[in-house]
């Protein structure tokens, strides 16, 4: 008898769509108290049936409280899940705003990374980010040393 394998990285459980999904869904509920599929769609830039689809699943999945054409919320599950994709979100736009990087490129290099994050690099980055806050004479030391490396670039802003 074989058993299935849970991942290491219990957030390769869940795909990118899914992560963005949830990720919105907060963000509505956050802002109007429930959220809507017309209003995630335009938020995500999809289709209404698209985002019907996928917020039926999320619901068969334990993540949302779903009523066809009724405004929907997140579970408990579907809360926590969220709350971790805003935290990984909110500390690698810390990370790469200390670096010196440009709103736009923060934005557009979060966007890319974040799904593919394992938990220890994470923890790792968090803990890089917390220090650099605590002390921030290390993280000008660090701009420092960036800025004399003999190949160095301007990171672009």
């Amino acid at each position: 008898m074989s058993r299935r394998k849970e991942p290491a990285n219990p957030s390769t459980s869940r795909s990118e769509s899914t992560e963005d999904h949830l990720e919105r869904i907060q963000e509505l509920v956050e802002s109007n108290g429930y959220a809507r599929v017309s209003d995630l769609a335009e938020a995500l830039g999809l289709s209404s049936s698209t985002v019907s689809n996928m917020v039926r699943r999320l619901a068969k999945r334990g993540f949302v409280n779903y009523q066809r054409y009724r405004g929907f919320t997140l579970t408990a599950e579907g809360a926590a899940v969220a709350a971790h994709i805003k935290d990984r979100h909110r500390t690698l736009t810390e990370l790469l705003t200390l670096l010196g990087l440009g709103a736009e490129t923060v934005e557009r290099e979060v966007e890319d990374i974040e799904h593919h994050l394992t938990p220890q690099t994470l923890a790792a980055l968090t803990a890089l980010v917390g220090y650099w806050k605590e002390h921030p004479t290390e993280l000008q030391a660090f701009r420092r040393f960036q800025a004399r490396r003999p190949n160095a670039k301007k990171p672009p802003q």
